[in-house]
This record gives C-alpha cells, sequence and structure tokens, in this order.
C-alpha cells in the first residue's frame, strides 16, 4: 500500500466528510432553539462538532475559532483537528452563525465550516469588525467602499436591467448602520434588515434563485473569511475592510503590520482555488432547511456542500438515527 504524500492536497470526498461536522453541530444546536439560552447553544454546536471534526482524515489548524486557546474550551485558535494524517489544510468553523437566532427560534441559523490548504486563509488578527459588500456573478465589479451606496444600488438595477425598486439589499440591523440604511432607502432600493447571520445573508446575495441582490454593512471579521471561502465556491464575490473598534484596537492592528485602509477581496481573504464549504440549517431559513425532529429517534437535516475547483454544488437531505448517533459519537446528537 502506498503510503499518503506528505504534500497531499485536500481531496474532493472531504467535502462529503465535511458535512457530517455540521451536521453533529446543528443536530446538537437544535435541542436549544427557541430556549433562550444563546450561550448553551453555541456550547451545544462547539461539542458537536467537535465530536466529529477528529475522526476526519486531515492534519487541520484552526485559523478561524471560537477564541484563543486559553478563553475557548474546543476548537480555539491554533487548535489541531483532524486524525493528523496529511492534507495539511487551515480551518475555519463557526459552529453556529446565530447564536441568537437559535435561542429565539428565528429563521437563518446555520453551523459552518470552510476548509483550505495550509497557508492559504488569512488570519484576523486582533480586528474583530469589517465591513463588508458581497453579490452575484456580474455584479462583482460593482463593488466598491469609495463610491457612495446609493449610486452602487443604482448601478446594480442598471447593470440587471430593471427598476431601483427592484434591488434588495441585506443588511444587519445595528444602529451603525442606520446611515447607509437611509442611502439605500433613498435611491428608492430596498433594504431586508437581518437580526444575525451574515453568512447566510451574502450566500442569499450570491444565490441566483434568491430575492437579494446585495449585501452590505459591518459584521464579523472571522464570518469574513467564512463568507470569502463560501462565495469562491459557491459563485459571486465580496470586498471587505477592516473597521477597528476604537484608537485601542486600531493601534494593536497597526503594531501587528495590519493596513486598515486596505480593501480585501474573497482572493485576499482566502488565498488559492482548492477550499471547500459546508452549511447545515439549524433553524428554517432563506437557503436552508433546519433540523426537524421524526418521533422519538429521527431527524432530518439539510446542508449546503461545496467545492471551489470544481465549482460542486451538493445540497444534501439526510435523515439520522439519533440513538445509533449517540452511540458513535457519546453525544446526545438532537
Amino acid at each position: 500500500m502506498t503510503a499518503p504524500r506528505e504534500d497531499m492536497p485536500p481531496d474532493r470526498n472531504l467535502a462529503l466528510e465535511l458535512v457530517r461536522v455540521t451536521e453533529a453541530a446543528a443536530l446538537q444546536a437544535a435541542r436549544y432553539v427557541g430556549m433562550g439560552d444563546k450561550e448553551a447553544a453555541d456550547q451545544a454546536a462547539v461539542d458537536g462538532m467537535h465530536a466529529v471534526l477528529h475522526t476526519i482524515h486531515m492534519d487541520g489548524v484552526v485559523v478561524i475559532g471560537e477564541g484563543e486557546k486559553d478563553e475557548a474550551p474546543m476548537l480555539a485558535n491554533g487548535e489541531i483537528v483532524g486524525d493528523g494524517t496529511p492534507p495539511h489544510v487551515d480551518i475555519a468553523v463557526d459552529p453556529l452563525d446565530g447564536t441568537r437566532l437559535t435561542a429565539q427560534g428565528r429563521p437563518n441559523a446555520v453551523a459552518v465550516i470552510a476548509l483550505s490548504e495550509r497557508g492559504t486563509m488569512w488570519d484576523p488578527g486582533p480586528v474583530f469588525y469589517m465591513e463588508k459588500m458581497a453579490a452575484g456573478d456580474g455584479l462583482v465589479d460593482l463593488l466598491d467602499f469609495d463610491r457612495p451606496l446609493g449610486k452602487t444600488v443604482e448601478l446594480i438595477a442598471e447593470r440587471r436591467g430593471v427598476e431601483v425598486r427592484d434591488v434588495m439589499v441585506v443588511v444587519l440591523d445595528r444602529p451603525r448602520h442606520e446611515e447607509g440604511i437611509k442611502a439605500i432607502r433613498d435611491a428608492g432600493a430596498r433594504v431586508r434588515l437581518i437580526t444575525d447571520g451574515d453568512v447566510a445573508g451574502a450566500l442569499m446575495a450570491a444565490a441566483p434563485d434568491r430575492s437579494v441582490d446585495l449585501l452590505w454593512g459591518i459584521g464579523g471579521t472571522p464570518e469574513g473569511v467564512i463568507t470569502a471561502a463560501a462565495l469562491k465556491c459557491y459563485g459571486g464575490g465580496m470586498i471587505g475592510r477592516l473597521r477597528p473598534q476604537g484608537d485601542e484596537e486600531r493601534q494593536k492592528a497597526a503594531a501587528a503590520g495590519y493596513d486598515v485602509d486596505k480593501v480585501m477581496t474573497h482572493d485576499d481573504l482566502v488565498k488559492g482555488e482548492n477550499c471547500f464549504f459546508s452549511a447545515t440549517g439549524v433553524t428554517d431559513g432563506d437557503m436552508l432547511a433546519g433540523v426537524h425532529y421524526e418521533g422519538t429517534r429521527g431527524a432530518t437535516t439539510e446542508s449546503l456542500v461545496m467545492r471551489s475547483r470544481s465549482g460542486t454544488v451538493r445540497r444534501i437531505a439526510s435523515r439520522h438515527d439519533r440513538t445509533k448517533l449517540r452511540e458513535l459519537t457519546g453525544y446526545r446528537l438532537g
């Protein structure tokens, strides 16, 4: 038997292995839908993801995780995951993108993971927030932070051959976005406000069969890297620019060598053309159905599994026997 090469690139089969990771996180987190405890929901997703992640044939380093090693009990930045065999890869995880959505029983909570070849994922360092724009194929060249937002909306309408009022922009519902929301509406376009989950929001903007044309706003930098991986697989693209919160964070960024004025693309955030992305719905949403229980043992999930090199996008509907999964993993999954 031939030994695996040390420089072995990620194989297409990893995509189908990763879906087991996000399914486990979703099944575990779904127990807390509507329970009002976002910390418990997040920890449950971490536990479920962690239970399966170490069974995957890879030597992975968590670049985007749940926090620093000393503060995060599992899936911390810098943690080694997988069974230690090649390929050598970078991992970005958000076990529960939408902790508040889950706690409140709202739509669009998902469990996500992204993977790329070692050394290709950008490390966001000390800056926790990033301004983002994302759109689908045919609109990416119109993304521009320096152009007035209302003008960008008008250009999108012109490119699509529709009225401005037919353009929909998805924006996180935050006070910091009030001026941008006004600019979008003053231009004549519509705004869809979301409370959380801008990874799912970016996928909506990139999807040709959804009514959203653009994602705009300031959200988490780690989610920006995950979004970049997703869009490299799914199609479309994004730009991002760091937004330090206060002088102290700005000084830390400068000391670490980060250019906070640089506009980055998805290719800057995830280099190379061999990355993978998997997302499984926790609550029902625009892109994915959430976890649904069947009797005392069964559960169903829906996932998006994608690979950038082939451009393959799979939508996977799965039925699970929770009793058997518990026997295999030691966790109560769902």
